[in-house]
């Protein structure tokens, strides 16, 4: 067993980044000490290493942690995926320094921008997701959104956060309330019926992701005021908890 500290000087992850990783559900100490410190065996290295290539590749977190979840993971056939990424990644990366060593010794003579074109590697993206995002939940979700427009996700986005908006309305109020536990309700359903089935376990999942600062929680406390995704988060974890 390796401590947190021992698992971030091994891998540069810091400290601080293990325990949001922690918080939200991406990866999960083996165990915790007595004192509450957390502890990784080599089964948890092998899944950071995972999630530490797909960060690589510029996979967004909620992307990762659906993936290295799900119950239909294949780590082989990752691997595969992964290497294939990166070998494309790196050929538009040299594409890139041999356009700008050129312009640096002839100048800008004629104007070229294939070296920019990530169409091959966008699409392979595209496709690994869809095959390690094969849980129940992602196909409702791609048979749903299948014919949407630019404007169809716009307005689910729109509709969505309005829903934190109320939050943001309600953040004065005891997130336990039966106001405020509605509007969890509301949320819950608003998934299931645009997105896919939202079970409880879902939900708190999505709840951890509001709680767990970054990028998310940030817009919608810029949106919605100060404190409002973190009062969502307490307020859907008393929801589950019931």
């Amino acid at each position: 067993m390796m401590t947190v500290n021992e698992v971030s000087k091994l891998t540069g992850v810091s400290i601080r980044t293990l325990q949001y990783y922690d918080r939200i559900g991406l990866l999960k100490p083996t165990e915790y000490t007595g004192a509450g410190y957390r502890l990784y065996d080599d089964a948890g290295l092998e899944k950071l290493q995972q999630i530490l290539l797909f960060k690589a590749l510029e996979f967004p977190l909620k992307d990762i942690a659906a993936i290295v979840n799900s119950e239909n993971f294949d780590k082989s056939k990752a691997l595969e995926q992964q290497i294939e990424l990166l070998t494309l990644k790196k050929e538009h990366i040299e594409n890139l320094i041999t356009l700008a060593r050129g312009l640096k010794a002839r100048g800008v003579r004629r104007l070229n921008f294939t070296a920019f074109d990530t169409k091959k590697l966008d699409e392979y993206s595209k496709r690994a997701k869809e095959q390690w995002g094969k849980t129940s939940q992602y196909k409702e979700f791609v048979d749903k959104s299948k014919n949407w427009t630019k404007d169809d996700e716009k307005t689910l986005m729109e509709n969505l956060m309005q829903i934190f908006v109320r939050f943001g309305q309600l953040r004065d109020l005891d997130p336990a309330s039966k106001e405020v536990q509605e509007q969890v309700k509301s949320y819950q359903n608003y998934i299931t019926e645009n997105m896919y089935t939202c079970t409880d376990e879902i939900l708190l999942g999505l709840g951890k992701w509001l709680g767990g600062g970054g990028e998310v929680a940030e817009n919608v406390d810029k949106e919605c005021g100060e404190g409002t995704a973190e009062f969502a988060y307490q307020a859907i974890r008393i929801y589950c908890e019931k």
